[in-house]
């Protein structure tokens, strides 16, 4: 099955939450049914990352946005599990610092992306500027339009550049969230999660859907397309994410160099 293609957001067309189902589960019966799904591909990812690795000529770029408690760390712990971490690199995008804020939004974003060889993960990203800022009245609906513009023309450099771009929207529900954000507050170990922010954010819903749509919309590019990624599910979740990367890099072709010639220790070449 063609999961990047069933998720992908169609680039050029309006994009609608509605199409997706926040609680699909893929066709599968349950989280025991998809483990041997999600543990083939963790596997395959390490195989791709080796490739990416050994052949130095290309990067990839996971961008995971999402509402508060939709799953961004839970992606990056189960779907890289098997990745080498000397090839991967996460980073999270919070309130821009004061010397972030004397440059452009996207100084800071680029000074992170992946080196040839590297997998890079954004958990959270750039589209922060053009989600929470627009929502929060930070930014006008013009100024919105004209980042939209700026971040397609940033991810075309990426790609023209051999980054592997990857854009996946963990779609939770409401309620499921509302679910989540109650775990927090009775488990103790959660706690420190809980932010009193989480519900501001959920107040504004409505609001936050319409800039995930018209961002989506705006941005999912042939170069760089979005996907949508239902997550009420969590196994599923995890088990969407894995999918999208391993059939975006297959399709990528990497391959390993053939090896070097050997030599003696005079410097003459052993056949």
């Amino acid at each position: 099955m063609d999961t990047a293609k069933l998720l992908r957001v169609t680039p050029g067309k309006v994009c609608k939450l509605s199409r997706w189902d926040p609680g699909a589960n893929g066709g599968f019966a349950g989280s025991e049914q998809a483990k041997g799904e999600l543990a083939a591909n963790v596997k395959r990812l390490a195989e791709l990352q080796e490739m990416l690795y050994a052949e130095n000529q290309r990067s990839v770029l996971l961008v995971l946005q999402g509402m508060d408690t939709s799953g961004k760390d839970g992606t990056v712990k189960h779907v890289l599990s098997g990745l080498n971490p000397m090839g991967v690199k996460v980073y999270g995008f919070g309130r821009p610092s004061s010397e972030e804020l004397d440059h452009d939004y996207l100084w800071r974003v680029h000074a992170r992306s992946p080196a040839r060889g590297e997998i890079g993960v954004f958990n959270r990203s750039h589209y922060e500027d053009v989600l929470t800022v627009l929502v929060n009245k930070v930014i006008s609906a013009a100024t919105a339009r004209q980042r939209y513009r700026q971040i397609n023309d940033f991810e075309r450099m990426l790609t023209e550049n051999g980054t592997i771009v990857v854009k996946c929207m963990l779609y939770i529900s409401k309620a499921e969230q509302k679910r989540r954000l109650e775990g927090r507050l009775k488990d103790p170990l959660k706690n420190w999660k809980f932010q009193a922010g989480d519900l501001d954010a959920r107040k504004q819903w409505g609001l936050y859907m319409r800039a995930y749509e018209a961002a989506l919309g705006a941005t999912s590019t042939p170069h760089a397309p979005w996907h949508v990624i239902p997550a009420d599910r969590k196994w599923h979740r995890n088990l969407a994410v894995s999918e999208v990367l391993v059939q975006t890099l297959e399709a990528q072709r990497p391959r390993l160099s053939p090896p070097k010639p050997r030599m003696n220790l005079t410097g003459v070449r052993v056949v």
